[in-house]
């Protein structure tokens, strides 16, 4: 069994507090030494609350799935015999009620993009079923109890 530890920071710097008019901003330090700038999302929490160049904790979310696919999908491809170029994915979640009434990520897209190698591009089918086995290996995903969809684009430059 593996443990994963993050440190969350925050400090209040004088302002005021009960008033709701403090900074929202924070740090994410990751047991590996990654340091990453923290806050609540302008969609929630308008500026100066809240920095939109930071990483908010629904923008994070939607990045760990489409992380953990895409390091599955590369590590399954590359056992089948195919030679991954690149992998982009515009991955894209959506915050709403749930089923209780509750704000939260209901359905995250995934929409990887993904060159090969020439004369190492699996055929759709194929290309579809290493999505689907990613999908069903990614640590993530099988955490969550949201929708999480892949819908691969496949490009004509994609397929070799």
């Amino acid at each position: 069994m593996a443990q994963h530890s993050t440190t969350i920071f925050w400090e209040r710097d004088n302002a005021a507090f009960t008033d709701h008019r403090y900074s929202r901003r924070h740090t994410w330090l990751f047991d590996g030494g990654a340091v990453v700038p923290g806050s609540s999302s302008p969609h929630v929490v308008p500026k100066p609350y809240s920095d939109p160049a930071a990483v908010d904790p629904e923008e994070a979310f939607v990045a760990s799935l489409s992380s953990c696919h895409m390091l599955w999908f590369l590590d399954l491809a590359a056992r089948d015999g195919w030679v991954a170029d690149s992998y982009r994915d515009e991955a894209v979640g959506t915050l709403a009620r749930n089923e209780e009434g509750r704000q939260a990520i209901t359905r995250v897209v995934l929409r990887p993009a993904v060159q090969f190698a020439p004369g190492h591009c699996p055929a759709p089918d194929e290309l579809h079923d290493l999505h689907h086995r990613a999908h069903a290996s990614c640590f993530i995903a099988n955490s969550v109890k949201t929708e999480v969809l892949c819908e691969p684009r496949i490009e004509s430059e994609t397929h070799s």
